[in-house]
């Protein structure tokens, strides 16, 4: 039995070919796949890499890339206006004293009473002034008395000069005495004048047409010569508006000039008015000089003391206007940022004219039609590349309406 089993353990023993074929094929194929697989990760991780590198340096050219906006410098043609605050004051107003000392024995008109001219405001009582016309009154007839005295002791001692009874120098006292009295006469008569004029004061009287804007009498109130101020009397057309041009729009401001002004509470309404005179001289404190204009004030509208707007048309002076938000100001000096043809930033110094308020006028440094960056950056540098958005260069530059004057005091 031995010798039997013995070729079956070796068949069984000895490897088949095939099967170790199949299995260095299961092999190999398997390790194919493997590399296959590890070769496709590696290209997949190599090309995310590769489009992560692209994203990252086109999100570092975006970000280096400098968008920007443009203006065209254009060359002020059309009229500019300048507005300027100002303050109503009628034509005529003036402060009402009494001449005459006494008390109040009655006031007529009140606060915001429209009187005319010669209409009694007030009365006074002035005792003193009566009893002191009736005593200059009572003078005068003793001067008159004696004037008459006086002429006829004349007559009398020219008749005895004729028959040569009284010396010529006695003559000529009693001429020299009718002489005085004469004199004396006429001082009564000055002094009468005087007091029934100062009598007239007692009547407070209104000097023009107008409107009673203040009162500051009551009555039984003691008043005397001092110029204590009873009523304030306003005009209240014409009126009048100060205004304090800077010196900068001096030369263009002439008598006759037509302005337009205007009130934040009347919306809607414009008035027109007149330049009436200037100053002619700038104010050395503050650099302007003072307007004086006629306004109309028919319906009474416009009060007297009120805030308003004058709006002064000026000549287009021809010069480069700029929006202010254009400039650059560093330590060498005020800029612009010019964009060339080839979207390259350019700086270059310009000169500066009249402050505008929203734009201001350059008088060197730059040529019309040149594109200028708008609210430039401070990192922005000569030679930088820029994109200039669509639409920009509609920004036109041109003179506002208004003109602020804090900024154009500010200007030399």
């Amino acid at each position: 039995m031995a010798d039997a089993r013995s070729p079956q353990r070796e068949a069984t023993a000895a490897p088949d070919p095939a099967a170790r074929a199949r299995v260095v094929r299961g092999a190999r194929i398997a390790a194919v796949v493997v590399l296959v697989l590890l070769a496709i990760g590696a290209g997949r991780t190599i090309m995310g890499r590769l489009a992560n590198a692209r994203i990252l340096e086109a999100n570092v050219v975006e970000s280096s890339t400098q968008y920007v906006r443009t203006t065209v410098a254009r060359t002020s043609e059309g009229g500019q206006s300048l507005a300027l605050p100002g303050s109503l004051q009628g034509a005529q107003q003036a402060p009402i004293a009494a001449r005459a000392a006494g008390y109040v024995r009655r006031w007529t008109k009140d606060i915001g009473s429209h009187v005319a001219r010669g209409e009694v405001l007030a009365v006074i009582e002035s005792p003193e002034v009566d009893q002191q016309l009736s005593q200059a009154e009572a003078a005068r007839q003793q001067a008159a008395a004696s004037l008459a005295l006086a002429k006829s002791t004349v007559e009398r001692w020219e008749a005895l000069r004729r028959k040569d009874v009284v010396s010529q120098q006695e003559l000529d006292e009693r001429r020299s005495g009718a002489a005085q009295a004469s004199a004396n006469l006429a001082a009564a008569d000055a002094n009468v004048q005087r007091l029934r004029q100062l009598q007239g004061f007692t009547r407070v009287t209104a000097p023009f047409d107008g409107v009673i804007t203040r009162r500051n009498v009551e009555v039984g109130d003691l008043v005397d010569a001092s110029g204590r101020a009873l009523f304030v009397l306003t005009q209240m057309d014409p009126l009048r508006v100060y205004v304090h041009v800077p010196q900068s729009y001096t030369q263009l401001v002439r008598p006759g000039q037509k302005v337009v002004v205007t009130q934040s509470e009347l919306r809607g309404r414009t008035f027109s008015g007149e330049v009436a005179r200037t100053a002619g001289a700038i104010d050395p404190a503050t650099r302007t000089m003072q307007v004086e204009i006629n306004l109309r004030n028919q319906d009474g509208a416009l009060l007297p003391g009120a805030y308003v707007q004058v709006e002064l048309p000026l000549a287009g002076s021809r010069t480069l206007v700029v929006p202010t938000n254009v400039l650059l100001f560093r330590g060498e000096g005020t800029r612009v940022a010019v964009v060339d043809s080839a979207n390259r930033v350019r700086l270059k110094p310009v000169t500066l004219g009249r402050n505008l308020g929203e734009a201001i006028e350059v008088l060197g440094g730059i040529t019309a039609g040149e594109r200028l960056v708008v609210n430039p950056s401070d990192a922005l540098a000569e030679g930088d590349s820029v994109v200039v958005a669509a639409g920009s260069d509609d920004a036109a530059a041109s003179a506002p309406r208004g003109v602020r004057p804090a900024v154009s005091k500010s200007l030399p």
